[in-house]
């Protein structure tokens, strides 16, 4: 098998599939169909080379030709990009690069999704050898208004949503430092909606700090949570680069890019 250097992007061995992925490119960079012409300048390879591989990907239904001589990608690459993206699973991207923030931390990173008002806990990434930590128990559930991730969440409801949202729970406190007021929450989300991150003060419970960063499909939806959660004075500024960089590699393996409009 011959191997490529690290950041060095590999080439196909076989010429036919190297100009087969040079004309799919070109063709993914307009949504409208294009000339047998245009394709082949833009690729640099003859007309009659640029016919012949794009009839055969016309017969497997990777290109479709809407009029003669205009070519764009076909409906199979929907059909293939569907299949992969159902076997997409968010814990299953989360989970190696939570391990590797651990590593980096020393303390619990937490994949938490939305479910209704609350937010649940799907997977965890500790140490049992480690000090004092914060580990919070997969299948646990909390308040969307009380947790860093919950409010991500609500900042990417509208503010009816959230609104609705304040009038159903009643923004029910655990601590002192809970955010019960409906105007509170509010600029709170408002500051998450600005910085992309969010952040637990001692709400949900005394002694612990949390922050957290969230994770999008290939949609731009928010689709899951990453959070650190440390004893409150433990929990370190430094930490937040990290924790971004980390929620966006998870992100783009599930898809997300960043000119996608998150939605």
């Amino acid at each position: 098998m011959r191997k490529t250097e690290p950041g060095v992007q590999a080439t196909p061995t076989v010429q036919v599939i190297e100009r087969m992925f040079a004309l799919m490119d070109v063709l993914a960079s307009r949504e409208e169909a294009m000339s047998l012409k245009e394709i082949s300048e833009k690729t640099g390879l003859h007309p009659s080379t640029t016919h012949r591989i794009l009839n055969d990907l016309a017969t497997g239904r990777f290109v479709d030709r809407p009029h003669p001589g205009n070519y764009r990608l076909g409906m199979r690459l929907l059909e293939l990009g569907n299949l992969v993206k159902s076997r997409l699973n968010v814990r299953d991207a989360a989970l190696l690069p939570m391990r590797e923030l651990h590593k980096l931390i020393a303390q619990p990173v937490n994949l938490s999704v939305r479910q209704g008002d609350e937010i649940i806990y799907v997977e965890r990434a500790y140490s049992e050898r480690s000090g004092m930590q914060v580990v919070r128990a997969i299948g646990g559930r909390a308040p969307l208004h009380l947790t860093s991730v919950g409010k991500l969440f609500l900042a990417a409801d509208d503010p009816v949503r959230v609104r609705a949202y304040a009038a159903r729970t009643g923004l029910a406190g655990h601590t002192k430092n809970s955010l019960t007021q409906l105007p509170i929450l509010e600029r709170d989300l408002s500051r998450v909606r600005q910085y992309g991150v969010a952040r637990d003060n001692e709400e949900l419970e005394l002694g612990v700090r949390c922050m957290a960063a969230g994770i999008y499909d290939d949609q731009g939806r928010l689709a899951a949570g990453l959070s650190i959660s440390a004893p409150a004075e433990r929990l370190e500024e430094a930490w937040l680069g990290k924790l971004k960089a980390t929620a966006n590699e998870i992100s783009a393996s599930l898809g997300y890019h960043a000119g996608l409009p998150r939605a």
